[in-house]
């Protein structure tokens, strides 16, 4: 009875507590590269504050022109690596998490597994 407890806890209330733990861990994940708002901000300017309206000459708009200008492909740079590296941890949690829970199907199994393998007579350093 205790072993059925025990398994029917593994399989049922168990997995569901690890399948919630890698959701909030990739929640977490995405909320910390916030990659669709790096999408929708990628030609915004990078950290500048007066990227307004400029008054003035000609030469003095140009030059503002110009400052957004580079001020915004070094923001699409910037954001570009963000969502490609953000990306790739995303992908790596999920096959982290993926693989943890098919090791977690996996581990009640091992003592029953160990056990025939010691009653066959394999001795894992005599490889």
């Amino acid at each position: 009875m205790f072993v059925v407890g025990i398994l029917s806890w593994w399989y049922g209330a168990g997995w569901r507590q690890r399948f919630m733990i890698l959701k909030e861990r990739l929640a977490n994940t995405m909320d910390y590269f916030s990659i669709d708002l790096l999408v929708r901000t990628l030609f915004s300017p990078f950290r500048q504050i007066s990227a307004g309206k400029v008054n003035g000459p000609l030469s003095v708009k140009m030059h503002a022109f110009f400052d957004r200008l580079i001020s915004r492909m070094i923001g699409a740079m910037v954001r570009s690596f963000m969502i490609i590296f953000g990306a790739l941890v995303i992908a790596v949690h999920s096959i982290i998490g993926v693989v943890t829970l098919v090791i977690w199907a996996v581990v009640p199994a091992f003592p029953l597994i160990g056990f025939m393998l010691f009653a066959a007579g394999w001795i894992p350093w005599s490889l």
